[in-house]
């Protein structure tokens, strides 16, 4: 017998070789119809795997992330089965499921291409075998057999896979049908509890992200238990075009791309960085109550420095590559990270323990050298601006120093009414089984683990625990914000570091008189500003709050007559610290309501000939809402109580 434990606490005992089907029998019938995965010691795994010794199980239904990526990763195996079928000769790359959904790389023979017109025949095979109900079995296979079988299928990309990247002893394939396919794992055990699929789109990509190597065609696609599900996600979706950051950017003229200044390389108009350093502003009077000091730093940087804090070996592959000096022959780099930087601030000079806590912050500019293919408006860049700061501490004042970035991060998410039940906690952990890619040791790692741990309890805060989502450095507390429409977004992030202080040599005399090594907290509470603009514009559908937004007002007069007074208007607000603009075009009057409209400039002050000679302005909120008229003196007072009431906790 062995002893299964469940997420509760509580202890059942059942014969060795159970399976996860058979223990959610054993608790209810309902629960064996919705299972569909489960997690063994914190690994995912199909239903039907059997287990033999003392284990901690997890049930997963579709509702859980972990369910869902299950279910989404045997549907790009029903994808990839369904054109084995409908394009003869198709070569295979990788298929992976993903946050929504699940892609498939694929390369027709013959120079063919797979265009949207052909996505319903996709799905309409992909639901046929669906239909069939047929079983998900998994092989143990030896990579001699393994190549052998996919040599004789012709799939050239699978074979180049198999050479280079995979050992004897740890290949498996998965076999649904006539399809079969290398993979690891996890899947549901059969195909036909998919319901529902649609086909979103294809895109190009290179093969192994690569763009020296085979262009190939990737195909996104959606599936779901039920088509109700499929009808209330393509429903947000639609929603989701409606908010696009792209197209509120642009309509509210925030920022811009050009293709001379080349790709992923945003560039802020009037309006954006007005709203932008609104944001800036508003961290800058939060941080300056915990006792943070500003910097400014280069934005590049000797290669020998990123050498030395370990982000060149660990991504420098994703960097732009290095910048040589003519004369000198030294390298620099556009700077990846800002942490380096912060470390040789803290080694400026002598520190002792009475000066720790050192909070040091800067909204320094990165740079990353990301695919094309991935870039994506302001939500994935190759430039963008964090938030920045590193605290060097003493070992004792770890945990404390975490708490307070914790209420930092709550703070801004508070002011931007994302509230609790709203940011979903993630502590990111090292692999166990991976260690080789992270740095320091087992003791560094198990102390700031713990630390972390610790903070979230303290603050009453629920956090699930990630393995192998930590940074090479350390453990991590991520904030994934939930917005209006119901998608996550990572924002904030706490770091904790034992290792690169040791890597700088960073050093502290105590109140012992001896030389000591601090601990360094990495925190971004915006996480970057391109992201999180992108992220607030997309939750607020770009109606921002009234203290942030670029324009407060649009003033609109009847006609050309009254221009000197909605002139007289504007002067007067903008000395009240009101922000207006004014619409004199010669256009009617419902025509500049129904523009500025689309501007989402939250208030218009209609200005006719009533209103200019009684010193009057008729107020019409965005949406529609008639306020009636008001002396324009009382309307800025109006607007700045708005105002105080939002940023008073800030």
């Amino acid at each position: 017998m062995i002893k299964i434990t469940f997420p509760d606490g509580s202890v059942r005992e059942y014969e060795a070789g159970v399976t996860g089907l058979q223990i959610a029998e054993s608790i209810s019938q309902r629960l064996a119809q919705d299972v569909i995965a489960c997690s063994v010691n914190g690994e995912i795994t199909e239903l039907n795997r059997p287990i033999n010794e003392d284990s901690a199980v997890v049930l997963h239904k579709f509702d859980d992330d972990q369910g869902k990526h299950a279910f989404w990763h045997t549907s790009a195996h029903l994808l990839a089965e369904a054109l084995q079928e409908l394009y003869p000769g198709i070569q295979f790359g990788f298929g992976p499921a993903i946050e929504n959904g699940f892609f498939y790389d694929v390369l027709l023979p013959n120079g063919e291409m797979i265009k949207e017109g052909d996505f319903k025949q996709i799905e309409d095979k992909m639901l046929e075998l669906a239909r069939k109900n047929e079983a998900v079995v998994r092989k143990e296979v030896s990579k001699a057999d393994c190549l052998a079988q996919f040599q004789a299928a012709g799939q050239t990309y699978k074979c180049e896979h198999i050479e280079q990247d995979l050992e004897d002893g740890s290949i498996t394939t998965y076999t649904q049908g006539a399809f079969t396919d290398l993979c690891k794992g996890p899947h549901i055990m059969n195909t036909g509890i998919i319901k529902a699929v649609k086909l979103m789109s294809v895109a190009g990509a290179f093969w192994r992200g690569d763009a020296t190597k085979d262009q190939m065609q990737r195909l996104y696609g959606i599936s779901y238990p039920k088509k109700k599900m499929l009808d209330e996600y393509l429903v947000m979706m639609e929603e989701a075009k409606k908010r696009d950051h792209r197209k509120i950017g642009k309509e509210m003229e925030l920022f811009m791309f050009s293709e001379r200044v080349g790709k992923g390389l945003p560039i802020w108009l009037p309006k954006g960085t007005d709203l932008r350093l609104r944001l800036q502003d508003m961290l800058r009077k939060i941080q300056k109550k915990y006792g943070y000091q500003e910097v400014i730093t280069p934005n590049i940087g000797g290669k020998n420095l990123y050498q030395t804090s370990g982000h060149w070996d660990h991504y420098g592959k994703d960097s732009f590559q290095p910048i040589q000096t003519p004369e000198e022959g030294e390298e620099y780099l556009l700077k990846p990270m800002n942490c380096p930087h912060h470390c040789e601030v803290f080694a400026n000079k002598p520190r002792s323990y009475k000066e720790l806590p050192f909070r040091c912050a800067e909204f320094g500019t990165v740079y990353r050298y990301e695919q094309s293919g991935e870039l994506h408006g302001l939500t994935r860049v190759r430039c963008f601006t964090q938030d920045d700061a590193h605290i060097f501490c003493r070992p004792d004042q770890v945990k404390d120093e975490f708490i307070k970035v914790m209420e930092i991060i709550q703070r801004v998410f508070k002011t931007f009414n994302f509230s609790d039940e709203n940011v979903e906690v993630q502590i990111s952990l090292r692999d166990p089984k991976n260690t080789e890619k992270y740095i320091g040791s087992d003791e560094d790692w198990a102390t700031a683990e713990q630390a972390i741990i610790d903070a979230c309890a303290e603050k009453g805060m629920k956090a699930k625990c990630e393995l192998g989502e930590a940074a090479f450095y350390g453990p991590k507390l991520d904030f994934m914000v939930k917005d209006a429409i119901g998608r996550r977004w990572q924002l904030g992030t706490i770091q904790v570091d034992y290792q690169l202080p040791q890597r700088f040599l960073l050093e502290y005399i105590g109140e012992d008189n001896a030389k000591h090594r601090p601990v360094m907290i990495h925190r971004a509470p915006f996480g970057s500003m391109e992201r999180f603009c992108a992220v607030l514009i997309e939750h607020t559908a770009g109606h921002f709050p009234l203290w942030l937004t670029p324009d407060q007002v649009a003033i609109l007069p009847i006609s050309e007559k009254f221009v000197d007074y909605a002139n007289k208007v504007a002067e007067y607000l903008g000395q009240n610290d009101v922000r207006s603009i004014i619409d004199d075009r010669n256009e009617k009057i419902g025509r500049k309501i129904r523009d500025n409209e689309m501007k989402h400039i939250p208030y218009m002050l209609i200005v006719g000939e009533k209103e200019a000679e009684e010193g009057l302005v008729s107020v019409r909120k965005q949406g529609g809402e008639a306020l009636g008229s008001m002396k324009f003196e009382d309307f800025a007072k109006k607007i700045n109580e708005e105002v105080r009431q939002m940023t008073e906790n800030c």
